[in-house]
């Protein structure tokens, strides 16, 4: 018989550990593979690794449709709402750009070569852009109405995006001016005798080499009311009570003899197309004594400044690729879609309490039984005052007419 002969193992081969404070109580501690293994699933069961023997580790991540996880589908849902954002927005970008092509094509021919070129790009350098309202009253309600040619307001727009502001200079229709070739007129009639293209030159005359226009936006209200219908109307905040003469009644004849006009009350209106239309139009409130052709030019602005503000707003960029460029059919200009798109951002980055509004002015004249807006030297001043050379100065007192300049709003300015 073999003897068994006792060994005893190694120390690397004992089968337990030793501890030097004794065994505690609980469970022994285990090495990081043996605990991982113990929390592993055998594939024993179940699944198309049974009986293989490998060992998997559960998942804590909850498996959702298509076995994808939370974070999967939450990077796939804003990579989808990215692109769709994207794809909309050169949706509506291709249909401003058709809109400000069909612009550009009626800008009347000759007056791009009138325009002073740029000093660089819009969004950081002054530029000088003319807004000329006309209204051919050609519109419901126009009987009787002039159906001439002329420019029925008049306003400068100078950006300033090194001081964050916008400067609006109102041009009064019967201030007396020069007109190149015809002599002293009215500023207004230069569109009658010669168009846009002399319309500008007589400005530039008057405004002097450093406000000379660069861009030019002509904006027809009777188109402008058929565009406050397309976005559902506008709020308009007009500024007092009004109370109009009688003009373009819209009732029959035997009403309009009783009719005693159209009526505004002070505060946030919504118009439509045509009240607003009508509300641009008012040249007399029977209710205040001192209302002047500048009140009727604020109320054009006002009109102007509440479309605008409709079209910026969030809910018309998912409509654009709809009817961007039938927005632009009330405009013709020169502004290509990138200077438009630089306008807007120095426009959203100006601060209305920083605006400055401007009026050219004068003393109340008739000359050869027409009256007429004779400035003075006080005009230049105004001018110094657009141009950020002289601070700016409240009209002067008891003058209707007087020049000057107010910061933030144009309210009591333009009357």
């Amino acid at each position: 018989m073999g003897t068994v002969i006792g060994r005893m193992a190694a120390p690397e081969d004992k089968p337990y550990r030793v501890y030097r404070g004794g065994r505690s109580k609980g469970k022994v501690p285990l090495d990081r593979r043996d605990r991982e293994a113990r929390r592993a699933r055998r594939t024993d069961g179940e699944g198309p690794d049974k009986g293989s023997g490998r060992i998997t580790k559960k998942s804590n991540r909850r498996r959702l449709w298509l076995g994808w996880t939370w974070r999967r589908w939450t990077l796939v849902t804003i990579l989808g709402l990215f692109l769709l954002i994207v794809i909309w927005g050169v949706a509506g970008y291709l249909s401003v750009a058709s809109g400000v092509s069909a612009a550009n094509k009626r800008l009347p021919k000759g007056v791009r070569t009138v325009l002073a070129p740029d000093a660089g790009l819009i969004y950081s350098n002054p530029t000088n852009i003319l807004l000329v309202g006309t209204d051919h009253a050609t519109g419901k309600g126009s009987q009787g109405r002039s159906v001439d040619q002329h420019s029925d307001s008049l306003t400068l727009l100078r950006t300033e995006p090194g001081r964050g502001r916008l400067v609006y200079l109102s041009i009064p229709r019967d201030l007396e001016t020069t007109i190149p070739g015809y002599g002293d007129q009215k500023i207004n009639a230069a569109m009658q005798l010669g168009g846009p293209k002399l319309a500008i030159k007589t400005i530039d005359q008057l405004l002097g080499k450093q406000l000379q226009i660069n861009h030019v936006v002509f904006v027809d209200f009777n188109q402008f009311e058929k565009l406050i219908d397309a976005i559902g109307g506008i709020t308009v905040d007009v500024p007092e009570n009004i109370a109009s003469n009688k003009f373009d009644c819209p009732y029959p004849a035997k009403r309009c003899a009783t009719w005693t006009g159209w009526h505004f009350h002070k505060g946030p209106t919504h118009m439509t197309g045509h009240q607003a239309l009508i509300f641009s139009r008012i040249r007399e409130n029977r209710l205040d004594p001192s209302w002047t052709d500048f009140a009727r030019q604020h109320d054009q602005q006002l009109v102007e400044q509440a479309t605008l503000s409709k079209l910026s707003s969030a809910s018309r960029f998912f409509s654009l690729p709809f009817n961007g460029s039938d927005l632009l059919a009330p405009i013709a200009t020169d502004l290509s879609t990138w200077q438009l798109m630089q306008l807007a951002w120095v426009k959203f980055r100006s601060s209305t309490a920083n605006a400055l509004h401007c009026r050219l002015g004068g003393t109340a004249e008739q000359i050869g039984g027409q009256d007429f807006i004779v400035g003075g030297e006080q005009n230049i001043a105004v001018l110094d005052q657009v141009l950020g050379t002289a601070a700016p100065q409240r009209p002067a007192a008891g003058n209707l007419y007087a020049p000057g300049c107010l910061v933030g709003t144009a309210s009591g300015l333009l009357k």
